[in-house]
Parts: C-alpha cells; sequence; structure tokens
C-alpha cells in the first residue's frame, strides 16, 4: 500500500517512521511546506520530497495519505485531500470550527476518514476498557482525567482545550459513554490564553466526571496524565498513558497492578500507541471497513470543547448531545 505523509514536522517523523518501516507498506512522498527541511525528512526515510501537494497527488497516487500540519492549519489541505476521494488519516485536533469539521464531514461523506486519537491504543487503556466492558468495575460513578505540560502556543485562546484536551473528551467517552453536559471554569492569568481549565461533565448513564487540563504544568512530573474511574465493583487508574494501570477491587486493599515487562518494552513506547493504531487502521482499510477511529470522532471533541467554551462565556451548564449539538440548560 503507497502511503503519503503530508506534514514535516515533529509528530510527522513518526508517520514517515511507521510507514516507511513496515513490510506492508511504502513511504511513497513527503509533502512539506518548506524545501530544505521536506528534502531533510524525505531523504532521512527514503522517499521523494514535494512542496506541492497536487502534483504529488498526480505523480504518486497513493492509496491512504496521512495528514499531520500544524493544530491551525489543517482545514484547507484536508478539504482538497477529502474531495480527492483519498483515503485519509489525519491527525487531531480534526479543526477548530464546528462548521469547517461539519464541511469536511460532508465532503468525505461515507469515504474513509480517520483520526489519529492514539491514547485509545496504549496498553493500559485497552486493558481498562476490556475490565469495564466485562463489569469488573460495576455501574460507573464518575471518571476523571487530568493532564498537564508545557504550552503549546497557537493563535487560538483555546488552544489547550481543543488540540490537547480533545484526548480527555475522546478517552472519557470511549471509556464512560457519552458526556451530556459540561459545565466550565477557564483561567489565562499566565500569558492570557485559556491555558488551564477545569470541568464538570454530566454522562447519559448518570456517572459523573472531572477534567483538569492545563499548559501551565511540565511533563516531567509523574502521573502529568491521570485517568481515574470508580465503579460500584471497583477502580482503576490509567497512570501516564502507557506507564502503569491498577486495579482495586472494592473493599480489597490488595491492589492489581499492570506495567509492561522485560520483553514487552514496545508498550512503555508513547509513540508506539499510533503504530498499534496503524495496524488496525490498516486491517480496517484494506478490509472495506470503516475506520476504527473515524473523523466523527475529532468533530464531537470539538463540540466538547465548544461545549465548555460557551459554558465559560455565559457561566451555565451546556447539554451536549452527540447527535444535535450543544443548548444550553
Amino acid at each position: 500500500m503507497r502511503v503519503a505523509v503530508v506534514g514535516a514536522g515533529g509528530w510527522g517523523e513518526h508517520h514517515a517512521r511507521i510507514f516507511s518501516r513496515r513490510a506492508d507498506t511504502e513511504l511513497c512522498a513527503v509533502v512539506g511546506r518548506t524545501p530544505e527541511k521536506t528534502q531533510h525528512r524525505a531523504e532521512k526515510y527514503g522517499t521523494t520530497p514535494y512542496t506541492d501537494l497536487d502534483l504529488m497527488m498526480e505523480r504518486e497516487r497513493p492509496d491512504l495519505v496521512t495528514v499531520c500540519l500544524p493544530n491551525e492549519d489543517h482545514f484547507d489541505v484536508t478539504l482538497r485531500l477529502v474531495r480527492t476521494g483519498v483515503p485519509l488519516l489525519v491527525e487531531k485536533p480534526l479543526v477548530f470550527d464546528l462548521a469547517e469539521a461539519d464541511a469536511l464531514l460532508d465532503a468525505a461523506g461515507d469515504r474513509f476518514f480517520a483520526i489519529n486519537f492514539n491514547h485509545r491504543y496504549a496498553e493500559p487503556v485497552c486493558r481498562a476498557k476490556a475490565l469495564i466492558d466485562a463489569g469488573e468495575l460495576g455501574e460507573l460513578i464518575f471518571a476523571t482525567w487530568r493532564f498537564g505540560g508545557e504550552a503549546n502556543r497557537g493563535g487560538s485562546p483555546h488552544a489547550n482545550l481543543i488540540e490537547t484536551q480533545c484526548h480527555g473528551f475522546d478517552m472519557l467517552e470511549h471509556l464512560v459513554g457519552p458526556i451530556s453536559a459540561v459545565s466550565a471554569h477557564l483561567t489565562d492569568k499566565t500569558y492570557g490564553a485559556f491555558s488551564t481549565v477545569a470541568l464538570a461533565l454530566d454522562f447519559e448513564n448518570r456517572a459523573v466526571g472531572t477534567m483538569l487540563g492545563t499548559y501551565d504544568s511540565s511533563y516531567a512530573y509523574p502521573d502529568t496524565q491521570r485517568i481515574e474511574i470508580n465503579g460500584t465493583k471497583g477502580r482503576l487508574v490509567i497512570h501516564d498513558t502507557v506507564r502503569a494501570l491498577t486495579f482495586s477491587k472494592a473493599g480489597d486493599p490488595v491492589e492489581q497492578r499492570w506495567h509492561s515487562t522485560y520483553f514487552d518494552d514496545e508498550a512503555r513506547d508513547f509513540a508506539g500507541t499510533f503504530d498499534r493504531h496503524v495496524d488496525a487502521l490498516l486491517t480496517a482499510l484494506r478490509a472495506g471497513d470503516p475506520p476504527p477511529v473515524h473523523a466523527r470522532a475529532g468533530r464531537r471533541a470539538l463540540e466538547l470543547a465548544h461545549a465548555a467554551i460557551d459554558s465559560h462565556a455565559t457561566g451555565r451548564a451546556v447539554r451536549s448531545n452527540p447527535w444535535t449539538g450543544p443548548t444550553h440548560s
């Protein structure tokens, strides 16, 4: 399968790495905006550099295109690619504007259109999902998401909420179920953007939850990312996405813990969560199935982010239904 990567930045290198090294794919092109940088990336991974997207599509005719561009520059290039009909994998966030998200999904129709919410493929998350689905936690009561690191500043005052905490919205709905209402507290005290957010959440299954996300922290801190889910029969905690999963049964002081072992160090690698997603994605694409994480999940995370923005602006909870969008309550 011939794969072209659009984007020659930091995370885009993982796209090039994966598709250049797989036995079942050929990295046929890297597309970038800066000739020198694009040339260097292409040489590193043994492929052809392009700075003209249309020329690349005409010459290479890829079977799959992946898109990894600066967070606030996704729409125009993604729309051009959607209109070609080529199967697509895009990086999060889908876009920053809901109307743009709808335009992309409308243009794509039923074509293959995936988004890389790679946190779902971390080993602790997969194991947590299995415990929940097996009923080991009982009725879910509350869930918390906490994620903080250094700032990735952008043009939007809500960059942290939209481009980083989108993983939190997606993860909480992946593990717990649809979020039905959002109440938000945001602060711009450090550098002018709303770099730290605290949200209270209602779920459709009547569980409640919280999200605390910040760019005013550090990725160097232990447990900078932490997910805790409590149920009537047990509690689980995911530590730093890939580092560990702990599970406790109600009333039992003995804790069960998963961590990667001597021979499965791949599971310790955060970038490896993307490799796992690609495994599932290519399997689906070859089988003619829908993508394992459809771009609609990106639209949904954006909808919840805008519900939080609206809640902060109005001082009221904002209801959000996955099908009808947010309305005030």
